[in-house]
């Protein structure tokens, strides 16, 4: 049984491959229900940002779960194996594990060392387990991934100055601006990332704050925080032709804002737009840049602009990654621990749990015979479960630390429900 990644990310596919491999929050049941379904994977939980589709599972065996889960990827993004082949990485095992980890601590994102994926790390394993997809090993791994990922924020600079791809995304805007004070700023979603953009605006300088979002309480409750305006969201073309800069981040799906659209609100516009859009899927039809004095910048510029950053924090880096293979020794000891001793104790204790609930059950029945009687009933129901549980128990101990461990202690787990 191996602990398997499989995924796409900013470095191995293009935006347009992550918007077609992209799963919205309200379709993250529906894959890892599909997955766990496959014959070779045992757990999954799934991944999804702006900058990277991942898949972590436990596999039964390594080429016959990356076989599963390549599909599972084509059939999200109606793709060819061979089209999908060039952009898919996986690891398994100790690199999983590390890249996992690494994930978490923000060494793997556009912006170094940005904020925003430990809580997205921590979403998905809420998923996965509100999903019955993470189990006793993938619990045990994201729970050492996330506390990796608060290792490495309190302990490094890593995570300070730009830690997210919300502030990424203002501080680009405003390099390309001089500044924002006084511009006409409008914020298309209200969810996470809107929060996150909208409250780096302020800081940024950004006075005159507008917000728009398909529900409109939420885009008041962000307006109120940052004290911006609000308009209804069926009013976004003309919010728009009122626009000196546009930055949107829905969940959409779709396309919001296409060329027709952007050129009815800017019908007789004199002042340039920029347009930040970090959605994934993109929010904002590339086609708009034929338009006089619009500038549309995407994940991709916003990548290329991170990468300006990486220097200034390559000894942060570097101490986080001697955490990461700390904690990454950390949950090989504690894997190994689990399927021995501890597991063989819990296994015993609800076997015990059992014993003494079905003597309670027949208490009534055996009242009536004597203290020998009942202390020879006690023994014998004691010595029944001892032998049933002798031969298990040298195996489980025989085996730890070896794969065969690894499956031996996560079916004990999961067929006597230990956790």
């Amino acid at each position: 049984m191996s602990i398997v990644v499989i995924g796409v990310n900013h470095r191995t596919g293009p935006l347009a491959l992550l918007e077609r491999v992209a799963v919205p929050p309200d379709a993250l049941a529906k894959a890892i229900t599909s997955l766990v379904s496959r014959p070779n994977v045992r757990e999954a939980a799934v991944l999804s940002t702006c900058n990277r589709t991942e898949v972590y599972a436990i596999a039964e065996r390594f080429h016959g779960a990356y076989a599963d889960i390549r599909d599972f990827f084509c059939e999200l993004g109606s793709l060819d194996p061979d089209d999908l082949h060039p952009h898919l990485y996986s690891q398994h095992d100790d690199a999983a594990v590390t890249h996992l980890f690494e994930v978490a601590s923000g060494l793997d994102s556009v912006v170094l060392g940005e904020s925003e994926i430990l809580g997205q790390v921590k979403v998905a394993w809420e998923h996965a387990q509100a999903e019955g997809g993470s189990k006793a090993t993938l619990n045990l791994l994201f729970r050492h991934a996330i506390e990796t990922g608060k290792r490495a924020r309190t302990e490094t600079a890593i995570g300070r100055s730009t830690a997210s791809v919300s502030y990424a995304a203002v501080e680009m805007a405003t390099e390309r601006l001089g500044t924002l004070t006084g511009r006409r700023v409008l914020v298309v979603g209200a969810g996470d990332m809107g929060e996150g953009i909208a409250v780096a605006l302020v800081g940024a300088g950004a006075n005159n704050i507008t917000v728009t979002n398909r529900t409109e309480e939420r885009a008041m409750q962000l307006a109120q925080r940052v004290g911006g305006a609000v308009v209804p969201f069926g009013e976004l073309t003309q919010a728009l032709a009122d626009a000196d800069v546009l930055l949107t981040c829905t969940g959409a799906g779709t396309v919001l804002i296409d060329h027709d659209t952007l050129a009815a609100a800017r019908a007789g516009a004199t002042e340039p737009l920029l347009i930040v859009d970090i959605a994934v899927p993109r929010d904002v039809t590339t086609d708009v840049t034929d338009l006089p004095g619009v500038t549309l910048l995407n994940l991709d510029d916003l990548r290329d602009w991170a990468d300006r950053g990486r220097q200034r924090r390559s000894v942060e880096a570097e101490r986080v990654r001697s955490i990461v293979q700390q904690e990454v020794e950390r949950f090989g000891l504690e894997a190994t621990a689990r399927q021995a001793a501890p597991l063989v104790a819990q296994l015993y204790d609800k076997a015990e749990a059992v014993r003494h609930g079905e003597l309670e059950r027949f208490a009534t029945r055996l009242g009536s015979l004597d203290a020998a009687q009942q202390a020879a009933v006690d023994a014998v129901t004691k010595g029944i479960v001892a032998k049933l549980l002798h031969q298990l128990s040298v195996r489980l101990k025989d085996d730890a630390g070896t794969p065969q461990g690894e499956r031996n202690a996560a079916a004990v787990r999961e067929l006597f429900d230990l956790g």
